[in-house]
Parts: structure tokens; C-alpha cells; sequence
């Protein structure tokens, strides 16, 4: 008899194990795999590589040269901080991207190595093709250093370190006014987490930067893209760890000289790193992580879902595309660009593993 009711209650419980776990299953499968019109837009996706001498991935950055070469780097090594990680590299020509190659790591001339992180390319309307990236052990001590290219990014030269103190756009693409280079930039400093803007009107040879436009007891506030508006207002879009899991904005009337106090934006997110561009069209689009901590139960890592969402004004935001959707994966920290031709790219992390690349028409947005 204590055997079968030990039996009984196995039985039981694996039954409902698997009654819990189907109706999971067919929960996740009804509503959170995006259906086909979910990623209307969408005109290609491809893998920039297959397979690489390292094992983990993250941070890509994507540019259209003056060329109109289209770019891609990443840092790459044994795992995001490890000492071996550099930044590397491919192009795309003729519809095929190149094998990627390592254009620069952390060895430093006492024979140490340091992790580099975060690549930004970037190409002003006049002048060479930049690439800015981070060396040091941690976000709280590393700096910024950066490289240019005037053969379309096949080689890479000079290496200067920015000033102390400035590291550079901190993952998000500058945006250019006047002449003038604007960096959204942050630094992390134990929870005091800050954006501010740095600026270079002499394309990199100086620099200056804006003081923090949020004070710690704001929340820890990073990695800001800036989006560009008529009379060039601008806005910044930064991702926040500090509370109910949403992103934050803030609002520049000088060209960038001084900014409003940072306020949430109708838009959820884990604190995880997103991007934005302004269209050629008037309309902003944003690359995001739609979820924010009241999904774990879902979506326990929070970068399972990536989306787009879109707006006219910067306040307005309407979620339009779910471009991927994996519970227990990871999709994130992506760049966005509009190339010349009007079609958007981007790129993402792709489980830490490889770099995936995107088009989307704006039409069909």
C-alpha cells in the first residue's frame, strides 16, 4: 500500500508537471513567437559569420561609409571582460560580407592585456571613416581610444587615446550638426550611473564635453542615442536600471549644450541597450528589448524579445515590429542605421554567439 501510494503520488506529479509545462508551452507559442505581420518591414536577415576563433560576441556597431560600403564591428573573445577580447571587423561588398579580422585588442605596452569593448563606427559628411572602442578592465575604469580609415575600412591607422576623462560615443553612433560631432556618451561609476554628451568640432583632434545630465539620485541612467528634430532639437534615449523597468529621455534646445531633466518614456525595457535614428522622413525609430521585470516569468533573461517601435514627435511611441522572439535566448544591444539609398540596417547580438544583420524597408513600416 505505501508503495502505491508513493507510485500515486509520482504519478501525480509528473502528470501535472507536464499538464503545467504544455499549457507554458502553448501559451508561449500563442503569444509570444511573433506572427509573420509582427515583423512586417523586415526584407532580409543573414548572419554576418558563421563561426569565429572566439566563443561569445556582443556590441556591434554598423555604419555606411562614404563609399557606400556598409561596416560592421563587435567586440569578440572567451566572454564579455575577458582579456583576450578585441574588436572585430567585416564588410560587406557586392552582397557578401567579408571574413571578419581583428583590428584591434587590449595589449598594452607592459605586456598586459586588457578587455576592449563597445565599438562605435562612424562617418562624418567630410573626413576619414572613424572607429571609436574602450580599453580597460571595466566599464568604471576603461578609456576610449579610437582609429581611422581611408581606404573604405580595410586597414585601420593612428591610435589615439581620447583625452582623460572622455571615452567617446559609449555604444550609440554620434550624430553630426554643423560641422560639430556629438557623441552620446555616459559613464559608470559604482550606482552612480550618468549620460552626458561630448562633443568635437576639429573632427576628433579636441574635445569637450557637457556635465552629467542626470545626478545619481535619478537613477542610473547609460548609453543614450540621440535623435534629431526640426531647428535641431534633440532628444536623448537612454536605458535605466533604477525602477519599474521603462527607458528615459531628455530634451536639447542649444544644439546639445544643455539638457531638461531626465523623465521616463512610454516604453518598457530590462535595462538593456537599445538605439534610435532619425528618418529621412521626419519619423524616429527605435531598436529595443520590449519587456521590462514583471516579464521574468516569461522572459527570465528580459532581451528574449527585440521590437521596434516608432514616433513623430519623440513622445508618441507606437510598438510596430517583434524582429525576434525566443523565451531563454538573447537578443540584444543593437545598431540602427539609414543608408543612403533609404533602407534601414541593424544589428544585433544574437545569443552571444554571432552578429546578425537586418534590412528593413521604411515604407512598410
Amino acid at each position: 500500500m505505501q508503495t502505491e501510494k508513493k507510485f500515486f503520488i509520482v504519478f501525480t506529479s509528473i502528470t501535472l508537471m507536464v499538464l503545467f509545462s504544455s499549457i507554458a508551452s502553448f501559451i508561449v507559442a500563442q503569444t509570444i513567437v511573433p506572427a509573420e505581420e509582427e515583423r512586417s518591414g523586415l526584407v532580409e536577415e543573414e548572419f554576418i559569420y558563421l563561426s569565429a576563433p572566439y566563443p561569445q560576441c556582443h556590441a556591434s556597431t554598423i555604419v555606411e561609409s562614404d563609399k557606400g560600403t556598409l561596416l560592421a564591428a563587435w567586440f569578440g573573445g572567451r566572454h564579455e571582460g575577458h582579456a583576450n577580447v578585441g574588436i572585430w571587423l567585416a564588410r560587406k561588398t557586392n552582397g557578401t560580407w567579408s571574413k571578419s579580422v581583428e583590428v584591434a585588442n587590449g595589449k598594452q605596452e607592459d605586456g598586459k592585456s586588457l578587455p576592449c569593448w563597445n565599438p562605435v563606427l562612424f562617418q562624418p559628411s567630410s573626413g576619414t571613416l572613424m572607429l571609436f572602442f574602450k580599453v580597460g578592465s571595466n566599464p568604471e575604469n576603461w578609456w576610449g581610444e579610437w582609429m581611422i580609415s581611408n581606404d573604405d575600412g580595410i586597414t585601420w591607422i593612428n591610435r589615439p587615446k581620447l583625452p582623460n576623462g572622455f571615452i567617446g560615443p559609449v555604444k550609440n553612433k554620434p550624430v553630426e550638426l554643423d560641422g560639430v560631432i556629438l557623441c552620446p556618451s555616459s559613464r559608470e561609476k559604482g550606482k552612480a550611473w550618468q549620460i552626458h554628451v561630448e562633443s568635437s568640432s576639429d573632427g576628433g583632434k579636441t574635445w569637450s564635453t557637457t556635465e552629467p545630465i542626470n545626478t545619481p539620485e535619478q537613477g542610473g541612467t547609460i548609453q543614450p542615442s540621440i535623435l534629431v528634430y526640426p531647428n535641431e532639437k534633440l532628444q536623448l534615449i537612454a536605458r535605466n536600471r533604477n525602477n519599474k523597468g521603462s527607458l528615459w529621455q531628455t530634451w536639447s534646445e542649444d544644439h546639445g549644450k544643455t539638457w531638461s531633466p531626465i523623465k521616463p518614456l512610454s516604453l518598457p525595457n530590462p535595462n538593456s541597450g537599445t538605439d534610435a535614428v532619425t528618418l529621412k522622413d521626419g519619423r524616429q525609430l527605435l531598436i529595443y528589448n520590449h519587456t521590462n521585470h514583471a516579464d521574468e516569468n516569461i522572459f527570465p533573461r528580459n532581451r528574449e524579445m527585440l521590437n521596434l517601435a516608432v514616433s513623430k514627435d519623440g513622445n508618441d511611441w507606437k510598438r510596430i515590429a517583434v524582429l525576434e522572439c525566443t523565451p531563454t535566448a538573447e537578443f540584444s544591444y543593437p545598431s540602427i542605421i539609414q543608408t543612403k539609398n533609404g533602407m534601414v540596417h541593424a544589428v544585433y547580438t544574437w545569443n552571444r554567439r554571432l552578429i546578425k544583420h537586418i534590412i528593413l524597408d521604411p515604407k512598410l513600416l
